[in-house]
Formats: structure tokens, sequence, C-alpha cells
């Protein structure tokens, strides 16, 4: 439920790029027309943050993934907004990915535990060694996902951006959970391959 309240605000940011950019919405004496990726990045950043609210609401405590995505959201779309220029949420993405490179690679280097071990390590048992090498498997995949999003934003046009944006942060979050899965699986016990205790997710 969690990511599905996740990817709406994406969906709906595309939706209103390719589907209503240049449409008018009246209501009696009030009306508007959809202006591209400006109306596009109003509408997400009210859908995140009412995201936000209704995750929070649903866990009963602060939803900090959505809190930070929404903090991030919010002044960089605002920026689009007031500059009329695109650009600052088009950065979005790899400020996002970059922050969460920084913090996973933190936690290698500074904690006790890796980041994925913290959030992995109550379902399944692995050495060390390969607690590790997850770790730096998802640093890459953040550190990647963020330098792409760039290449595409100042290389190719608008709407192909809008798209890469759909298709990439599902692809590369199921390439990083499958490899996470093949570094994994030699180790895992047998009680652990019959179900008794199943892999948590990795981030995404």
């Amino acid at each position: 439920m969690k990511q599905l309240l996740e990817f709406i605000p994406v969906v709906l940011f595309i939706g209103v790029y390719f589907l209503l950019d240049g449409e008018t919405v009246s209501v009696g004496a009030w009306f508007h027309t959809f202006d591209g990726i400006y109306s596009a990045t109003a509408v997400l950043m009210m859908s995140t943050t009412a995201c936000w609210i209704i995750a929070s609401v649903m866990q009963r405590k602060n939803d900090r993934r959505l809190m930070w995505m929404t903090l991030l959201i919010v002044p960089m779309g605002a920026a689009t907004l007031i500059l009329k220029n695109p650009i600052f949420i088009q950065w979005k993405p790899t400020v996002f990915n970059w922050g969460l490179a920084i913090i996973v690679l933190g936690f290698q280097l500074l904690g006790k535990q890796t980041l994925i071990e913290r959030i992995m390590g109550s379902q399944i048992t692995l050495p060390r060694a390969i607690w590790v090498r997850i770790n730096m498997l998802w640093f890459a995949n953040f550190t990647i996902v963020g330098a792409a999003n760039l290449y595409v934003a100042f290389n190719y046009s608008e709407a192909f951006w809008m798209l890469y944006k759909l298709y990439s942060g599902l692809g590369f979050t199921v390439l990083a959970s499958v490899l996470t899965i093949v570094v994994a699986f030699p180790y895992l016990k047998a009680d652990e391959l019959d179900g008794n205790s199943r892999p948590a997710e990795g981030p995404q």
C-alpha cells in the first residue's frame, strides 16, 4: 500500500503533463489552463504532500521517507513555478538518489551495521562481507540513477525525460532487488528458504 502511495504522485505528474496540457478546467468563475510541466509540478507537490499525510495516518507514525521526499519536492517545485524553469524539478530525482547514496555509504563507513542490514537483518542472516556487498550494490544503484537522470534531463527533450522518469525509477529498483537476491541467495539458511523468514524489500 505504501509503495502504491509513493507511485501515485509520479503517475499524476506524468498524466497531467501528457493528457491535460492545454486543457482548461472551470468551476464557476474560476478556471485553470494546464500548462505542461508547471501544472504537473503543482500537482506533484500537492499529491506528494497528501500521500505523506495519508501514509503517516495509516501507519500511526510519521513516514520519514515520504516526509523527506515532500520536503525535497515542495521547495524544488516552488522554485520551478516561481522562476518558470523546469530544471529545478528535473534535479529532484538526482538530489534524492544521491542523498540516499550518501546515507547508504555513511552507514557502512561509520555504523556497526550497514543500512541494508539494519533494514533486512531481522529477516535473514548473512555474513558481514555479503551485507557490505549488498550495501555497495544499492550505493551504486542510487549513484547511477542520479547520474542517469541528469544525463537524460540535459541531453533529451522534456517529454522524453518525463517518460524516462516513469520507467527508470521502477526499472532500476527491480534490477537492484533482483541482484540483491542473487547475491544473498547462496548464503540463506534452509529455514529462510522455506519461508519461515522472508527478506524485506530493499530501499527504493
